[in-house]
């Protein structure tokens, strides 16, 4: 008795407290406490992934609606500030600089974190909406003429980032309407498409290099592609299979099994039409 005196309810307020304090810390809506720094970040991003896999008083706060709204808000400062890096990157004089790539890499890698909790949270959603909205300014800048021989490693990292994306919509964890959803494709797949041999050459000509598509990845994100192809209306579907077949780099990703199932579909859809048009002819004849 003198122990069950002792127990007290569990106090929400306080858990809510620490956890949306932690998510400020992590996405550096609050300024970094000196002299922690950086460590302070990290450790407040380990704080959250604890609550949200750990502590079962958490999932009692994350459906708050203005939990969701600090959440929402740091996604938001954490997109701005890699957007910021990543842009500022094309006014560097000397982009061969590791600090400068370091920099860009630590701000996308915030942002992947971001990409690994909100599921646990519902809210991959709001990542996926971001992602798809800032691609467009991504690409712009990787692309360009100058980052043309550097910053493998940030490259692969965005195809990492890119491939969540995919599988969240592919596999309908996320809705997006079809337009969206063409968008997304038609603004990654080329550049995936693209990525692939030249990452496959640079390991070839130097065994030691570090930056690649493993195995793992390369099947998620084809698996996630197929899939999302599939779910689209016809008349899109052809067009990303035609612009394919039209490509030389057919092999990766590839997208035979989409392009069957599509043939598949639209013979069945002729023939029923047919079918269809025969029996409305049959019955006008009759009468």
């Amino acid at each position: 008795m003198p122990i069950v005196a002792r127990l007290q309810p569990v106090d929400l307020s306080t858990t809510r407290n620490v956890f949306v304090s932690a998510i400020q810390f992590a996405t550096s809506i609050a300024a970094p406490c000196l002299p922690f720094g950086d460590e302070l970040k990290t450790s407040a991003q380990e704080q959250v992934e604890y609550m949200l896999g750990e502590d079962e008083d958490t999932s009692l706060i994350t459906a708050d609606d203005e939990v969701k709204s600090v959440v929402k808000m740091g996604l938001s400062q954490i997109c701005s500030s890699f957007e910021k890096e990543l842009s500022s990157l094309l006014l560097e004089s000397d982009l061969t600089s590791e600090a400068v790539e370091d920099r860009v890499l630590r701000s996308l890698s915030d942002l992947e974190w971001m990409c690994n909790i909100l599921p646990k949270m519902d809210l991959m959603k709001e990542f996926v909406s971001n992602w798809t909205e800032i691609s467009g300014r991504i690409l712009t800048v990787v692309e360009d003429r100058k980052l043309d021989s550097l910053m493998w490693g940030l490259k692969v990292k965005l195809i990492e980032v890119t491939g969540k994306v995919l599988e969240a919509v592919g596999y309908g964890n996320v809705i997006l309407p079809p337009p969206c959803r063409v968008q997304l494709l038609k603004t990654w797949l080329p550049y995936i498409r693209k990525m692939k041999p030249l990452l496959d050459s640079k390991g070839n000509e130097d065994l030691g290099f570090p930056h690649k598509m493993d195995e793992d990845l390369c099947e998620s994100i084809e698996g996630a592609i197929v899939s999302l192809i599939l779910a689209l209306p016809s008349n899109d579907q052809a067009d990303i299979l035609a612009d394919w077949m039209k490509t030389e780099q057919v092999r990766y990703p590839d997208l035979s099994e989409a392009f069957e199932v599509w043939c598949y579909r639209t013979k069945s859809a002729k023939r029923r039409l047919v079918e269809g048009l025969d029996k409305v002819g049959n019955a006008a004849v009759s009468l």
